[in-house]
């Protein structure tokens, strides 16, 4: 079986998928700027660069050099990248806008910094791996919010508007792709509700078992990506592999 690169590891989601797939007696390479507070010897780790605001692409042309080395010498045949970012206690105190007067510029660039340009960042540098790894499945986590035809609620501009582009942006990138790697599959996907940092703020009013443990998620993504074909590349998919509007 080959190896799993989990981007973002250190999240949640992140952590209970190199968890599962380890328990899976599958190498996983853990790629985060924290390191994982549990040990394996199956366990791989590198360290993610800071993505400081506003951030120069060509200054880690030679950290990606090196992770794509890796990948080659561990057979990398799956990615998850699971960035993505909601609000900050701290200060300032950001939070999804619950109506226009709410939005302000920080908000909106540190949910398009965590949520498009983080995610769009790592596509770019392991670029040249995915056009010429027969075979490949990148799953990029987003949201269900990010549907402009699902929104019925309204709210939450900045991250409905990161995700919405988010899944553009995978969707355009599913086209080049094809073009250089047909076997390739490369698709947004919906997490759900997951019982994490990211959603505890928003889970009180959450209907009877909608909400599932980070093992659940990790579970359910798994098999998503397992049956996840070349066909279905560019696709916003569910956790459960419906495949969701855009």
């Amino acid at each position: 079986m080959s190896t799993v690169l989990i981007i973002g590891a250190s999240s949640s989601i992140g952590a209970a998928l190199a968890k599962h797939y380890l328990q899976q007696d599958q190498t996983v390479i853990w790629l985060s700027r924290t390191t994982a507070d549990f040990t394996d010897p199956k366990l791989l780790m590198i360290t993610a660069p800071e993505l400081a605001e506003p951030t120069d692409w060509t200054m880690h042309q030679s950290f990606f050099s090196s992770v794509i080395e890796v990948l080659k010498q561990q057979q990398v045949g799956l990615v998850f990248n699971c960035i993505g970012w909601l609000h900050q206690d701290g200060e300032p105190k950001l939070s999804p806008e619950k109506s226009l007067n709410q939005s302000s510029g920080a908000l909106l660039r540190k949910t398009l910094l965590l949520n498009l340009e983080a995610p769009v960042f790592y596509l770019q540098g392991l670029w040249s791996y995915l056009t010429k790894t027969p075979g490949i499945r990148y799953l990029q986590l987003s949201a269900k919010v990010g549907s402009i035809s699902d929104n019925q609620l309204g709210g939450w501009y900045s991250y409905r508007s990161a995700k919405a582009a988010l899944n553009q942006w995978i969707k355009t990138a599913s086209i080049e792709l094809k073009r250089s790697n047909k076997t390739a599959a490369l698709v947004t996907l919906h997490p759900g509700t997951t019982d994490s940092a990211l959603s505890a703020p928003f889970q009180r009013n959450l209907p009877a078992g909608q909400l599932q443990s980070p093992a659940q998620t990790a579970e359910h993504l798994a098999e998503v990506a397992q049956r996840l074909q070349a066909e279905q590349s560019g696709l916003l998919l569910n956790w459960d592999g419906r495949v969701l509007s855009f």
